[in-house]
């Protein structure tokens, strides 16, 4: 790294006290700065700029490129720790005239901001950080603050029901206002017994349970089982009839000399065949997540694991999955390793050149297996494919041997939550879509009561009605010893800290990145399965970056009972509509959709082997601070991303041209349609004026006979043609009679008597109707007429359109 020394030169002491910080055009919706310094420099990347605390993030915007700097900004909610204690391993010269402040997130960064000295910057920061970093009340977290409707949340209890009635073979489409929406077949029910969450304050409403089981049977059975979590159907196969539930440990006490027959009946009807308790029953697996110390020093506490010897036919199997303080711990450590052997960590230097470069990951270099050690003593790795593993033999019982399984640990909300989700993920297809991934996360993580508000350190609300400090105590203890965190209740108030009134100790004792390590062992599925899987993996970066800023409600407080009580839903924005907008806007090529998604190859169940469950370091999620080019896609995928996107638009160019195509063509058939009546039309009239012609010369020639001259002329300039079509026209109103001019007049006996017409002296010669006194005609008959003319087909009709003033008759 550069020693920094031009960074700061350049920075001009005015800039500290600029009361304008310019950042609006930054700022989310109802986002506002509480305070910002300028002349602030990102040591990572040793860049300056101004540093702003907001209600929603800590926000850095580059002085040199006028943007946000990703690494540099970070919400609230996402921060766990800061200190201005920042010991640096390479010391870079002009160090000692900074004063530096380091931010660790939830987030796997590791952050180091370097403030002019005695300025009180650093200070002022620190002071705003920790008072809105974890806030005393829930509502004073930013996604209170937002307008819901750009978000608005769908109701929770719907979105369950819909997930219930696929269990059945059914459809829900709205949330009738009675309770006409429970359903049964013969093996199952739905039950509202919980409707007012006095059979378990931490389940929901809703439950499905063995339809040979009555309520009050749940009521008897919910006082064996640890905060009241009783067995209930978390997942079932309808062809088989085999389920996956949930519970939390029973309360066997010592010796595990304490037993509940209606506990075990509920139990025994969770692996029947049908309704009927006489019918055969299907093998039933127990499965503890917790290593068997754990649960064996539970005994000692009322709690336990069950004896095989008490329900029939049943197996009881010990995962040895570690709690949620193990699990924070190695986590801390997989960051503190990545920060460390990344290729710009939080001070600014590379790995590379770290200790004069003796040294490559922790190892000597003749040595490359110390790196791998190092890795290997965070446990990261190791967490996750013992969850990975425990979810992998669950799915294969059901889906091999038809057995049903019952998943517990010490409480029922962490490690059964993991490995319930995650079998249910490889059981069934539906939940590898993103609107499966989205009922899973909603029943098993949301409704079933993952204290998110616990894990993630920030505030919620307690009923103090309804929470007794028994509950409160079965919260400290899940997953270690409860003694160890004493609880400090807040009086007269109903808000409070970290469940139930617990002091800061508490809160930060009970974080732990559970729902991140379940994540992470779905993007360890997506990499063996990459055609399984709807989504990709930078949706379930997206995903986990959202929940952690505790921008939307969805993930706020530690239950269902908990939201329903602040108005959540009416009140948040919703996390699935916002990833849903992202999507929407890039179409099929947008990043969170999964390119090699095939759903043809991966039907069924997806069971794999011990084997080929290695997990590796996620890059996207845990190397993206600090190797930005590394955490990147692979570049076979890059690339294949790319062509598919030049793919998608060269489609749609094409689907326009073809659109544009096909309107020419539909204009062209319509021109030439056009044309074709048009040629219909003229060759119509043009027979019309034939036939008028014809007739006009034959009517002509029969007045000529009649001894009449004929003379048609009109008062426009019209040709013959015209005319005749005119005035024979079939249409009445095409018709002008008033145009035309007829007139007729008679030829003088004279000229045929005198034998000027050769017509007369034809008649003289050869008419036999002749006399002396002349021609009698038209009195008598003609010869001439009788004989010329004969065969003649004239349309006399067409005198009546003609219009004949006496007038043009001579005396």
């Amino acid at each position: 790294m550069a020693d920094g020394v031009g960074t700061w030169n350049v920075l001009e002491w005015t800039q500290v006290t600029t009361p304008k910080h310019g950042l609006e055009k930054f700022l989310l919706e109802a986002e506002d700065v509480i305070v910002h310094k300028t002349g602030v420099v990102l040591l990572n990347t040793d860049e300056a700029g101004i540093l702003a605390v907001t209600n929603f993030r800590l926000l850095f915007v580059s002085r040199a490129s006028k943007c946000i700097i990703e690494l540099g900004t970070i919400p609230l909610t996402t921060i766990e720790k800061i200190t201005d204690d920042v010991k640096l391993t390479s010391v870079p010269r002009n160090s000692e005239k900074r004063e530096l402040l380091q931010v660790i997130g939830k987030d796997m960064r590791v952050v180091t901001f370097a403030f002019l000295p005695k300025t009180m910057q650093r200070s002022a920061v620190m002071d705003v950080l920790k008072r809105y970093r974890k806030p005393v009340q829930l509502w004073e977290l930013y996604a209170f603050q937002c307008d819901p409707s750009k978000f608005k949340n769908s109701n929770p209890k719907l979105r369950l029901l819909k997930e219930y009635y696929r269990f059945f073979g059914k459809r829900l489409l709205h949330l009738p206002e009675d309770e006409s929406y429970i359903i049964s077949n013969d093996r199952w029910r739905m039950t509202t017994i919980n409707s007012n969450y006095t059979l378990c304050p931490t389940y929901p409403s809703v439950l499905v349970v063995p339809k040979s089981i009555s309520d009050e049977e749940l009521l008897q059975a919910a006082s064996f089982r640890t905060s009241r979590r009783i067995p209930v159907i978390s997942w079932c196969n309808p062809g088989s009839g085999a389920v996956l539930a949930r519970s939390s440990q029973p309360r066997v006490g010592p010796f595990m000399s304490s037993r509940n027959h209606s506990d075990e009946r509920l139990v025994a009807g969770l692996c029947s065949s049908s309704a009927d308790s006489s019918a055969s029953r299907r093998k039933l697996y127990i499965v503890d997540a917790r290593p068997i110390a754990n649960a064996l020093a539970n005994n000692v506490k009322g709690g336990g694991s069950e004896s095989s010897s008490n329900y029939f036919k049943s197996e009881v199997v010990f995962l040895g999955i570690d709690n949620i303080h193990v699990m924070r711990e190695s986590l801390s450590r997989l960051r503190e390793y990545v920060d460390t052997h990344g290729t710009t960590s939080s001070d600014g230097t590379s790995s590379f050149l770290r200790n004069g470069g003796s040294t490559w990951g922790g190892g000597n270099l003749s040595s490359m297996s110390g790196s791998a050690s190092t890795l290997g003593d965070t446990g990261w790795l190791t967490h996750v494919q013992n969850v990975l593993s425990g979810a992998a033999w669950i799915a294969a019982r059901i889906a091999l041997e038809s057995a049903s399984v019952l998943v517990h640990c010490s409480d029922g909300w962490d490690r059964t939550t993991q490995l319930v989700s995650l079998a249910s993920l490889l059981l069934d297809p539906y939940y590898r879509t993103f609107k499966g991934f989205q009922a899973l996360v909603d029943k098993d993580w949301l409704a079933f009561g993952h204290p998110f508000a616990d894990r993630m350190g920030i505030p919620t609300v307690t009923d103090l009605a309804t929470s007794t400090s028994t509950e409160m105590l079965t919260r400290q203890s899940s997953m270690g010893n409860a003694s160890s965190s004493p609880l400090h209740s807040q009086s007269g108030s109903n808000l409070a800290g970290a469940r139930g009134g617990t002091n800061h100790n508490q809160a930060s004792d009970n974080i732990s990145p559970i729902l991140l390590q379940w994540v992470d062992c779905v993007f360890q599925l997506l990499r063996l399965y990459p055609c399984a899987f709807e989504f990709s993996s930078r949706f379930l970066v997206d995903f986990l970056d959202a929940v952690l800023s505790c921008r939307f409600g969805n993930f706020l407080c530690n239950c269902e009972r908990e939201r329903q009580q602040a108005g959540i839903s009416e009140v948040c924005g919703c996390i699935w509509i916002y990833l849903s907008d992202l999507r929407a806007i890039g179409g099929r090529s947008h990043e969170h959709f999964n390119l090699f998604y095939d759903p043809s190859r991966h039907e069924g169940p997806i069971l794999p082997p011990a084997a080929a469950l290695a997990p590796t370091i996620w890059p996207q999620f845990h190397l993206r601070w600090a190797c930005p080019s590394e955490a990147h896609a692979s570049e076979f995928e890059s690339m294949w991303r790319t062509m598919n996107k030049k793919y998608s638009e060269t489609s749609k160019a094409k689907e326009l041209a073809d659109s544009k195509a096909k309107d020419l063509e539909s204009k062209t058939e319509s021109l030439s349609e056009e044309l074709r009546k048009e040629k219909q039309k003229s060759s119509s009239a043009l027979a019309t004026v034939n036939r008028v012609r014809r007739e006009n010369l034959a009517i002509k020639r029969a007045v000529q006979s009649l001894g009449c001259r004929v003379n048609l002329s009109t008062n426009q300039s019209h040709t013959s043609s015209d005319l005749m079509a005119s005035t024979y026209s079939d249409d009445p109103s095409d018709r002008s009679p008033h145009d035309l001019s007829v007139s007729i007049s008679a030829i003088e006996d004279a000229g045929v008597v005198s034998g000027g017409n050769p017509l007369s002296r034809v008649c003289e010669s050869m008419c036999p109707f002749r006399t002396k006194d002349g021609c009698k005609w038209p009195n008598e008959q003609c010869a001439q007429l009788g004989s010329q003319f004969v065969g003649l087909k004239a349309d006399f009709g067409a005198f009546e359109n003609l219009s004949i003033d006496d007038q043009y008759f001579h005396s």
